[in-house]
């Protein structure tokens, strides 16, 4: 094949090359995954590369101009960055864009000194920077490009001659890097840093376009490997933001996210960043950053659970809810049910249902923020990416959710659900409850427990469409303020209602739609119409279980817990503080009751 001369590389130039780089990481993530053992040996580096790698490949397209493709490349990298090899590759991208001029085409040197001054973006954005890691084989590259940019002008040349300096660098990693020394392995993200330059490689010798427009169509699945280690997690969640309007320093953030966690890293610009941080407290973390710029994005990613699904799952049948159920920590712990977040939102800034945001800091915002809150649904490529991860380790999935009247989660879980079947070949059954709260968490708990019976998933799933019929749940609500606030009620119902002393008493129909009771003059003789009513459906039919529920409200609570028992000689399942996806709408101090009868 005749050479072709790379004098200067321009926007479309970048554009295929990064594609063709980011398709080497997308093939080898498994792979990458396999040896990722540092900073936290949770066996994710190349799945997280892969979504970077995917935001920038599925976001820009090809642009004449140099300078606006590494923007457009940057941008959307940090937008899909995940995990520390992520966030530190977008950090990477961040510093070349921002040190390259504004110039449609740029020659080799204008590039190999742009690189140079990028490192420095990278050693910032990380609190505490490890040699060994992709930090040293990036630098070493960089230095590389530095000393062959004026003797060999051709950009082709130096980038195909870096390959030999990147797999040195690489495989010295594991001698410079202490987690390794006792493995055969180098580091994961150095690896893929080193594929995302082969990948590059191949492109400039083959110079094909048609077979990477191909290759970046491929669905690939986010794939975890089988080779998890039972070592101990300091800190359970990998958390991770975009934050916008910083009111402090870069350095003043990450010292304070130091203060909260482990493996730090804040890329980005001081007007719009994203930070990563392994830390135990989700919640109180989001709830003072806050006060430090405005959150437009959240991803957690529950480490302790991804550790269990590899290497300490008790059954094998995966359980998936959504955090509408309400149940206690400690049961959803036992039986290692996955719980995913739906959108919770007070103006611009954006929390994670019961992960970022715990109900008495919801209640808190609720009473103080002018703007009432509100929810989006758990979108398609969430419950792709878990599915995913569980159906690599499980030998079949169940999930049930809040109705599908209520939200579009359901219907995105069924397609997330019927794609990984297809790929897997491994059952993904999605129920609709047709409830929510404390209904729902009895339904994941009966089909928890049937689990851990050992009964056929078969089985599972048809008892579990019977007990959808037996799920029961009725709130009384203390005041009407915030179903004013949020529209159920309209404002000139709401001040005769109120002024009138009504409480409505909530529940749902056989189709998951909410009804209405009944009405009362208090919420004493709402629990009063409730307990009517329970005692004779009770005459009917056998009690399972029941949970009480409250918005903050736990006086209240107790008293409804004392006349349960008196009623059915049983102990609640739970007693829980009511999510907040439901306790917008119910306000604070509402009381409510969720009962499964058996079939």
């Amino acid at each position: 094949m005749q050479k072709i001369e790379t004098p200067f590389i321009d926007g479309k130039f970048l554009y295929y090359a990064f594609i063709a780089g980011g398709n080497q990481i997308l093939k080898n993530q498994v792979e990458i995954n396999r040896i990722n053992i540092f900073p936290v040996n949770d066996k994710d580096t190349g799945t997280n590369l892969a979504s970077t790698v995917r935001s920038v490949i599925d976001n820009i397209k090809p642009h004449k101009s140099y300078k606006t493709t590494v923007s457009n490349i940057a941008d959307a990298a940090l937008i899909g960055a995940r995990g520390n090899s992520g966030v530190i590759f977008a950090q990477f991208l961040h510093g070349l864009n921002r040190e390259t001029l504004n110039k449609p085409i740029i020659t080799l040197t204008e590039f190999a000194e742009s690189v140079k001054r990028s490192i420095p973006y990278i050693y910032e954005a990380i609190a505490n920077p490890v040699e060994g890691t992709m930090l040293t084989v990036i630098k070493e590259w960089s230095d590389f490009l530095n000393s062959k940019k004026d003797a060999i002008p051709d950009f082709a040349d130096v980038i195909i001659d870096s390959l030999a300096v990147l797999e040195k660098s690489l495989a010295e990693t594991n001698t410079k890097l202490q987690a390794l020394s006792k493995t055969d392995f180098v580091d994961a993200g150095a690896k893929g840093f080193v594929l995302f330059i082969e990948g590059i490689i191949g492109f400039i010798k083959n110079r094909n376009i048609r077979n990477l427009a191909v290759e970046s169509t491929q669905n690939v699945s986010l794939v975890h490997s089988n080779e998890l280690t039972e070592e101990e997690i300091t800190f359970r969640f990998c958390t991770e933001a975009i934050i916008k309007n910083i009111r402090q320093s870069k350095s003043e953030l990450q010292k304070f996210l130091s203060q909260n966690g482990d493996s730090v890293v804040v890329a980005g610009s001081e007007s719009i960043c994203r930070i990563h941080v392994h830390t135990n407290n989700p919640a109180e973390l989001f709830h003072q950053l806050k006060e430090i710029g405005t959150i437009t994005l959240q991803k957690v990613d529950d480490m302790l659970r991804q550790q269990e699904a590899v290497s300490k799952r008790k059954w094998n049948i995966a359980l998936v809810t959504d955090s509408t159920c309400d149940l206690s920590q400690e049961l959803i712990d036992f039986y290692q049910i996955n719980v995913v977040p739906l959108n919770l939102n007070f103006g611009d800034s954006h929390y994670l249902d019961k992960v970022t945001i715990q109900p008495n800091q919801f209640y808190d915002l609720l009473e103080t923020e002018p703007e009432f809150p509100k929810t989006s649904q758990i979108n398609e490529q969430t419950f792709t990416n878990l599915y995913s991860h569980l159906a690599s380790h499980y030998d079949a999935i169940i999930a049930v959710h809040l109705t599908s009247q209520f939200s579009g989660t359901y219907s995105n879980s069924v397609k997330a659900g019927e794609r990984i079947t297809k790929e897997f070949k491994k059952p993904v059954h999605v129920i609709d409850s047709k409830n929510l709260s404390g209904a729902l968490g009895l339904l994941v708990l009966k089909t928890a427990k049937n689990i851990e019976a050992g009964e056929s998933v078969e089985s599972i799933v048809e008892t579990l469409k019977k007990d959808v019929l037996q799920s029961k749940i009725f709130v009384s609500v203390r005041d009407l303020q915030t179903m004013i606030r949020g529209g159920r009620v309209s404002k000139p119902k709401g001040i005769i209602a109120t002024a009138l002393g009504l409480n409505p008493v909530i529940s749902m129909d056989e189709n998951g739609k909410s009804l209405l009771f009944g009405k009362t003059f208090s919420q004493q003789a709402s629990l009063k119409k409730i307990f009517k009513h329970i005692a004779k459906i009770s005459r009917e039919k056998t009690l399972w279980n029941y949970i009480i529920l409250h918005a903050q409200n736990s006086d209240g609570a107790q008293l409804v817990e004392d006349k349960m028992f008196e009623m059915t000689g049983i102990k609640p399942v739970s007693v829980v503080n009511i999510s907040p996806v439901i306790g917008m709408h119910a306000g604070n101090g509402a009381l409510a009751i969720s009962l499964l009868f058996n079939n």
